[in-house]
């Protein structure tokens, strides 16, 4: 295998060469690295940091490079865990070139994560993370963070396939990708609930090609009765633009004030809070010393979700001007003259272009059509 140099955060490592005229180049090399997740692993370093968390798995490690970082800046006790034999010896290589003192194991990980408990578990499969909860929130005893890369099925481009993994039917509408991140909370938390646990999301987003949660787990039935409490449905109409929502088991039957059509349930799914406010406040003071040479797009998705509303849907401002007909101002235009009529308006982070309120539409008329130039 051949080797060339990366870096990232504080740390140099070794990565295998990849074929540069592949169509995916990182799925190209034996053991797998993308260079473009640098800072999805800059925002669990520094939130890792702020919690702190201890007792760190990184349970799908390839060439480690989460959990050295984890290890180098943190300072935290890690294991990485591969069952490729080949990614564990690149994982020693790398901790002995960094001097890190992790504990490397070859491995599956739902067998690892069966056997014994961490503090804080790490998952970040290629593809879908739903084979590997339940085994995660056996291993788990506090912290446990997810990444999901499978966002056809979560956003309702694969629909059979979201409904075979996450019991749940998404619509592959505008705001699919909110969708997509609340149905994979949604699933963690009805898994989590089984075991009398309930989670808090401390920092969740959706970016490009992925889904990352990082929770904390809660000990107890009224925790788990709690998370429950927050799942429910988005309801859409299948002719306008109306949606609204509703906390459940069961959707609601519900028509749309504006076409009297029957609202298409979109769910089940994990109505809350996505963040853990006074936490994103500290991440926001940490970036500006840590030195990333992403900190810039990082500070920007952690003040967006500072500000963003705890409605689980948004509207693309774009599609409203189509739907209107209208050529719209400024986004922060329209979002300064929905509050000027008493309506909380917010960007959200899932597009340049979302808008997060619960005004009616009468009311997204007129700022869309209001100081337009």
């Amino acid at each position: 295998m051949e080797y060339v140099w990366a870096e990232e955060g504080r740390i140099k490592f070794l990565v295998p060469v990849t074929d540069p005229h592949h169509p995916f180049p990182p799925g190209s090399a034996p053991v797998f690295y993308n260079p473009r997740m640098e800072l999805a692993r800059d925002a669990t370093v520094l939130l890792s940091k702020v919690l702190p968390v201890s007792r760190y798995l990184d349970a799908m490690g390839a060439t480690g490079v989460r959990g050295l970082r984890i290890a180098k800046e943190c300072e935290v006790p890690v294991t990485i865990n591969d069952r490729d034999p080949q990614a564990a010896d690149l994982i020693r290589r790398n901790s002995e070139i960094l001097g890190v003192p992790v504990e490397v194991v070859s491995s599956d990980a739902n067998c690892l994560l069966s056997g014994r408990v961490f503090e804080t578990v790490d998952i970040d499969p290629f593809g879908s993370p739903a084979p590997f909860i339940d085994s995660a929130l056996k291993g788990c005893g506090r912290f446990l963070f997810v990444t999901a890369t499978d966002t056809a099925p979560l956003c309702g481009a694969h629909r059979n396939a979201g409904i075979r993994r996450y019991f749940a039917i998404a619509l592959n509408n505008e705001y699919h990708a909110e969708t997509g991140l609340r149905i994979l909370l949604g699933f963690i938390a009805r898994e989590a609930a089984r075991y009398d646990r309930g989670i808090e999301p401390l920092f969740s987003y959706a970016r490009e090609h992925y889904c990352r949660v990082h929770l904390r787990l809660l000990r107890g039935a009224r925790m788990a009765d709690r998370s429950l409490s927050m799942m429910g449905y988005v309801l859409q109409c299948p002719s306008c633009i109306f949606r609204t929502h509703t906390t459940g088991i069961l959707p609601s039957h519900e028509e749309c004030p504006y076409c009297r059509n029957a609202l298409v349930p979109v769910g089940p799914l994990w109505t809350g809070p996505l963040h853990d406010r006074n936490l994103l406040d500290r991440l926001h003071e940490s970036i500006s010393s840590s030195g990333f040479r992403l900190g810039g797009e990082l500070r920007k998705l952690v003040d967006t979700c500072r500000n963003e509303l705890d409605i689980p849907h948004h509207y693309d401002y774009h599609g409203l001007a189509r739907y209107f007909h209208i050529s719209p101002p400024p986004i922060d235009d329209v979002i300064h003259s929905l509050r000027s009529r008493g309506y909380e308006a917010s960007r959200a982070h899932f597009s340049g272009t979302a808008v997060k309120t619960i005004a009616p539409h009468s009311v997204l008329r007129e700022a869309l059509t209001r100081n337009r130039s």
